[in-house]
């Protein structure tokens, strides 16, 4: 806070929370919200894992590990993944599968990544979890990651799973032309106060996104993708045709 020439009263200001509750950071250690620990970063330009490494002792990727903490949080979840089934709902076989593809992640690496991955999936578990939209397009399903026996798995998971009643996979059908969503895949996410925020990825690493003219824009993007989509219904028995493409 110094280095940045900030104050108790002034970053409190800036990310939007009472001096008390900012004092305590200092005072007692106490950790603040996912959310705010973003906003604190960004105010004195440095990394949330450098000045608050408790949370951030996962076995994520460092860059997933601010989305990771507020998917936790999130009481909705709108996922848009054109080239691969969304995290929270794959089997560990394709996880290690994606992962191991190419050689570019440590043999090492791929194990850590792929417990974090199935822990993260737990959120879908708990008393009161997240909704979750997932909108996949239909090449996720035909396309190979691993053997046949990896996408029969995975497709049976991905229809049981689509079942859940907080749970909806809506696929978007091959011969559907061009759509904006194709640009890249996004999750939009909704806390318990209301507010918005999303995750964009990229061949490097991925971003949290909070600027509210950037979420508007994302959002409206979703409603194009969730408008190319089958009905819920449709969609699950999709998956189950191809599934068994895969035996």
């Amino acid at each position: 806070m110094a280095e940045a020439g900030e104050t108790v009263e002034s970053l409190a200001v800036k990310v939007r929370v009472d001096p008390k509750t900012a004092a305590r950071w200092l005072a007692s250690g106490r950790i603040p919200h996912p959310r705010t620990r973003i906003a604190v970063a960004h105010v004195l330009s440095r990394d949330a894992a450098d000045l608050w490494p408790e949370p951030f002792r996962r076995r994520d990727l460092p860059w997933f590990r601010p989305w990771a903490e507020l998917e936790q949080d999130a009481t909705s979840l709108r996922s848009y993944q054109p080239l691969l089934v969304p995290g929270l709902l794959q089997t560990e076989r394709y996880a290690r599968a994606v992962l191991a593809t190419g050689g570019l992640v440590a043999p090492a690496e791929v194990d850590q990544i792929v417990v974090s991955r199935l822990e993260r999936q737990a959120v879908l578990c708990r008393d009161a979890p997240p909704q979750l939209v997932a909108v996949i397009d239909e090449v996720v399903l035909r396309r190979p990651v691993g053997d046949g026996s990896v996408m029969a798995g995975q497709l049976k998971h991905l229809a049981a799973v689509a079942e859940w009643e907080h749970v909806q996979v809506r696929v978007i059908p091959a011969e559907s032309p061009w759509h904006t969503g194709l640009a890249g895949p996004f999750v939009l996410g909704r806390l318990p106060d209301g507010t918005e925020l999303a995750y964009l990825d990229n061949q490097l690493r991925g971003q949290v996104v909070t600027d509210p003219i950037d979420i508007a824009n994302l959002g409206r993007r979703w409603e194009s993708v969730a408008g190319e989509a089958l009905p819920r219904r449709r969609s699950t028995e999709l998956i189950r045709e191809v599934a068994e493409t895969w035996t």
